[in-house]
């Protein structure tokens, strides 16, 4: 299993999570995200873009 290298990823949130289900509420939550237009740095990792791959139509995601 070959992971990226290790770069970062900036994740910001650009729809409200407002009338869609817990769990999408609940992983935008766990990446960092409380307000609109927000924006976090995390890392680059599988589960981390697994993460992002659910809530896509939430969020803008840009390679740091």
């Amino acid at each position: 299993m070959s992971e990226r290298g290790g770069g970062m990823l900036k994740v910001t949130l650009v729809k409200s999570p407002i009338g869609y289900n817990h769990k999408q509420k609940a992983t935008v939550k766990s990446l960092g995200l409380r307000r609109m237009r927000q924006s976090v740095l995390i890392g680059d990792a599988p589960q981390v873009r697994g993460m992002i791959a659910k809530v896509s139509h939430l969020v803008k995601v840009e390679e740091v």
